[in-house]
């Protein structure tokens, strides 16, 4: 068989997982804290016909090496980890982080199974716990950020500070978590604008909570009353589906050449 069919399939196989993931960011071109994702490609194990002949001094000079390219493969699909866009909402439990910071969330309230997501659209349950939308535990410094049954009303300041009005008075009763990660391209998601830690985002897959406004540590500062948006441009996306859908079209007819070189050989018997 050619050598260039079995290219061509590997060509049209990458460009398929590229669409995939245009398709994807293009779907969550409005998604709260969405990151979006790029494909990049590798070329696979070239056949090496003839090796390099050194030059030899008065004889004659050196032989480049000839080879055959066999096709391509997915290098890596990366996570683009700018910022989004600011949409301000004005509503006190909406969250931004200017920064790299990311907030914890847990869905029992403990640590140990926490995940990490840039989408600050909390709420204030019956419980009075702030907790997103899938009713996971916004986690603070201390745990669980919970108001008190006689705050009568409250506001978080740049580093996290949850300043609560109770009997007229203003005090701080808690304190918003926010994590820097080492690497965020290395962490996973899992679904619902949730990241999970890794080996290779963290050393040893760990992270400690700490505050916004940590000018040593980079997390950023809180902007109360906006969301960060998508970081996804629909421009990009669509030149990128362009090109995608081209190369989808090339390497198919690559295919389609290589067959019908096949059925001229197959025909020199008759």
């Amino acid at each position: 068989m050619l050598r260039s069919m079995y290219s061509g399939v590997s060509g049209m196989k990458g460009f398929q997982t590229k669409l995939d993931v245009i398709g994807n960011n293009i779907a969550n071109v409005n998604t709260t804290g969405f990151k979006s994702s790029r494909v990049m490609f590798k070329d696979v194990m070239s056949q090496t016909m003839s090796g390099v002949t050194p030059p030899t001094d008065g004889a004659q000079g050196g032989v480049n090496a000839k080879q055959v390219g066999l096709g391509v493969s997915i290098g890596s699909i990366d996570t683009i980890h700018l910022a989004g866009s600011a949409m301000t909402t004005n509503i006190p439990t909406d969250l931004r982080i200017d920064g790299d910071g990311f907030f914890v969330v847990s869905m029992t309230g403990e640590e140990d199974n926490a995940f990490l997501t840039r989408a600050g659209d909390f709420h204030i349950d019956a419980a009075r716990n702030l907790v997103t939308s899938d009713g996971m535990f916004v986690m603070g410094t201390d745990g669980v950020i919970t108001l008190d049954d006689e705050v009568t009303s409250f506001s978080i300041a740049q580093d996290g500070s949850v300043l609560a009005t109770v009997e007229g008075a203003t005090e701080v009763i808690a304190q918003l978590g926010v994590v820097k990660v080492v690497n965020p391209e290395g962490l996973e998601k899992v679904g619902g604008n949730l990241y999970r830690m890794t080996l290779n985002a963290n050393p040893e897959g760990e992270f400690e909570i700490g505050t916004a406004n940590d000018a040593e540590a980079g997390t950023g500062s809180i902007i109360a009353g906006q969301l960060e948006m998508s970081n996804v441009d629909l421009t990009g996306e669509f030149t990128e589906m362009i090109v995608a859908q081209r190369g989808f079209q090339a390497n198919s007819r690559i295919i389609t050449t290589s067959d019908e070189i096949l059925q001229e050989v197959v025909n020199l018997k008759r």
